[in-house]
């Protein structure tokens, strides 16, 4: 028998440097580039989780409510949260730390949907995660809601 698979198990934290090409005209970060890092970071923790090669196959909830700047060093953190039978959802906070006053900003968080592929490329079921903490069960009911309102689901 397998142990439970907690959130924390799968948890990501990356960290990045906002360069001249990751910016436009005005020295705000693309949003294109920060939805990537957000990407991998999923896929990353997606990975921890089921061990497995994981696709995108929805990205909800993006609202960028501080824009990045060049120079900002940038935290993405991500974890799956809830699991259905072949998908996971991970959420995803984005930061900027302010290394000098050692604060950090949050300026977005985000939901990818991943599914887990078997040696062929066909989906494959994922361990279930089993929240533990009240924070964890309430990202894992919140999920659920949202993966039903996807789903059209009551």
């Amino acid at each position: 028998m397998t142990r439970p698979v907690r959130p924390s198990d799968s948890s990501v934290e990356c960290t990045y440097l906002v360069m001249p090409p990751d910016t436009n005209v005005l020295g705000n970060c693309f949003g294109g580039c920060i939805l990537g890092w957000m990407d991998v970071a999923a896929g990353i923790a997606a990975w921890r989780h089921c061990k497995n090669p994981a696709v995108t196959v929805a990205i909800d909830n993006i609202h960028f409510a501080e824009a990045i700047h060049l120079g900002d060093v940038v935290v993405v953190k991500a974890q799956v949260d809830f699991t259905g039978k072949t998908s996971m959802e991970i959420g995803i906070s984005v930061d900027v730390d302010d290394v000098r006053n050692r604060v950090r900003k949050h300026c977005l968080d985000g939901f990818f949907t991943f599914v887990a592929l078997d040696d062929s490329g066909k989906p494959t079921e994922v361990t279930p995660v089993v929240p533990e903490t009240l924070e964890e069960k309430a990202r894992y009911w919140a999920a659920e809601l949202r993966r039903k309102q996807r789903k059209g689901l009551k």
